[in-house]
């Protein structure tokens, strides 16, 4: 079988017009490609290995139809938050696993700071330590950038981020 490392390969999911759409695991990919929603473009050179076969896993896969894209809204969540700011604390700019990172709220919660994309941003423990319940101005610290909503421009700039490690993602994301 192959690790869970490569079953979590990033796998750039193209629409049926060649559009990237979206980045899904290795292992959904495979799922998609089995149930004849969407055909591989290029592999991985990672192997899902059962006793008689091995499988290769796709590094792009296409939609067999076409999918009407809405205006993008991506739930606000841990992961996305920690995906828009690229794994990077918005105050050190030091970059992390998530392991080591936490989410800080600009304004804390406690002065009325909302739960929202404009008022959290990544922070490594250390700096959300010492900014503590204050805001980055009190605390003598500088956000990195103003932190804003995830949108189809940040989505396409984390493709291609992603993209960098993957030769074969390239010629799909419009370089």
């Amino acid at each position: 079988m192959a690790g869970q490392n490569g079953l979590q390969t990033p796998v750039l999911v193209l629409n049926a017009s060649y559009e990237p759409i979206n980045i899904c695991a290795a292992r959904r990919a495979l799922v998609l490609v089995l149930k004849g929603v969407a055909t591989p473009e290029e592999y991985s050179p990672h192997l899902l290995r059962s006793a008689r076969q091995a499988i290769p896993l796709p590094s792009v896969i296409r939609l067999l139809e076409y999918r009407r894209i809405p205006q993008q809204t991506r739930a606000l969540s841990r992961k996305n938050i920690l995906l828009r700011d690229r794994y990077t604390c918005q105050y050190c700019l030091r970059t992390l696993p998530s392991s080591e990172l936490t989410l800080d709220h600009v304004i804390p919660r406690s002065r009325s700071g909302e739960t929202t994309w404009e008022n959290l941003v990544t922070c490594c423990i250390e700096c959300n330590n010492r900014k503590g319940n204050r805001t980055p101005e009190e605390a003598g610290m500088k956000l990195a950038r103003p932190p804003r909503p995830f949108t189809l421009h940040t989505s396409r700039h984390i493709m291609r981020l992603l993209g960098r490690s993957d030769e074969s993602w390239r010629k799909y994301l419009f370089y």
